[in-house]
C-alpha cells in the first residue's frame, strides 16, 4: 500500500448489519487515493487492494475513481459503506461529502434490483432444503426489508436490521425474526432446523410483490459526472497538498 492514502475505512459485514455472531469475521472496506502522478498515465491500472483473509480479518478497498464511478451508478455496497456506523478510520473530507450527496445519487430501481437478486440467489442456494441454518434467513430478510424501505420511503435504506424490522406491521412475523436474531447472536447460527413457515411465506410473498415495484420505480436521470469530477480533483488537492 505504498504511495496511497486511505480516506476512510468501515465495517461492512454482519457486524455492521446488526446480526453478528460471537465469531463473525471483521469485513473491513475502504477507499484510497494514489498520488497525482498515478492518474497521469494512459494505461488502466489495478483499482482494488485486497488482502488475504487472516484469522477473522477480511480487508479490501477501492481506488477513489473506481468508487466515484460506482457512486454514480448508485452502487448499493458503497452506499452501505457510507451508512456504516462502525467507522474504523476517516481522514479528509471525502466520506462526509459523499454522505451528503448519497440521496442525490440514489437510484431506487438499481438498488431494488440489487437487493432482490441478492435475496433470490440466497433463497435458491440456502432455503430450498428441509433443514436450514438460522444465519441463512438473514441473508434473505435483510435485502428484502431494504427493498421494502426503498419502496415506501424512496431513500437510501439503513443497513442495521433492527431498524428495517420496524417496517413490519405483522407482530408475529416481527417476533419470529427477533427471536432468530437473538439466537444467532448467541452462536446458534449454524444450527440446522426445520424451515420456518412464517418466514418462508413472508419471503415468498415479498419477492413476488416487490418485482413489479422495482420495475415501476423511477431511475435518477440527472447527469452528475461534473460534480464527481470536481470532488475527485478536490480530494487529490486536499490529500496531496
Amino acid at each position: 500500500m505504498n504511495h496511497v492514502k486511505i480516506l476512510f475505512a468501515v465495517e461492512s459485514g454482519s457486524r455492521a448489519w446488526g446480526f453478528p455472531s460471537q465469531d463473525s469475521d471483521y469485513d473491513v472496506r475502504f477507499i484510497y487515493v494514489h498520488q497525482k502522478d498515478w492518474y497521469l498515465s494512459i494505461d488502466e491500472k489495478r483499482d482494488v487492494i485486497e488482502r488475504p483473509i487472516h484469522e477473522s480479518l477480511d480487508i479490501s478497498g477501492w481506488e477513489l475513481t473506481k468508487a466515484l464511478r460506482l457512486f454514480r451508478k448508485s452502487n448499493p455496497p458503497l452506499l452501505e459503506w457510507l451508512s456504516s456506523e462502525m467507522v474504523y478510520y476517516e481522514a479528509f473530507s471525502l466520506a462526509e461529502k459523499m454522505r451528503k450527496l448519497r440521496q442525490r445519487f440514489f437510484s431506487p430501481p438499481a438498488c431494488m434490483h440489487h437487493y432482490l437478486n441478492m435475496a433470490s440467489g440466497n433463497v435458491r442456494r440456502e432455503l430450498q432444503r428441509e433443514q436450514v441454518k438460522i444465519k441463512k434467513y438473514f441473508y434473505v430478510l435483510r435485502p428484502l426489508l431494504a427493498c421494502k424501505w426503498i419502496e415506501t420511503r424512496q431513500t437510501v435504506p439503513p443497513i442495521e436490521i433492527r431498524v428495517l424490522i420496524e417496517l413490519l406491521e405483522d407482530g408475529r412475523l416481527k417476533t419470529e425474526i427477533l427471536k432468530l436474531l437473538e439466537r444467532k447472536k448467541q452462536g446458534q447460527e449454524f444450527q440446522l432446523e426445520p424451515q420456518h413457515p412464517v418466514l418462508l411465506e413472508f419471503i415468498k410473498n415479498e419477492m413476488k410483490r416487490l418485482q413489479p415495484a422495482a420495475k415501476a420505480s423511477k431511475p435518477n436521470t440527472e447527469d452528475l459526472t461534473p460534480l464527481l469530477d470536481r470532488l475527485f480533483r478536490e480530494t487529490l488537492d486536499e490529500v496531496w497538498a
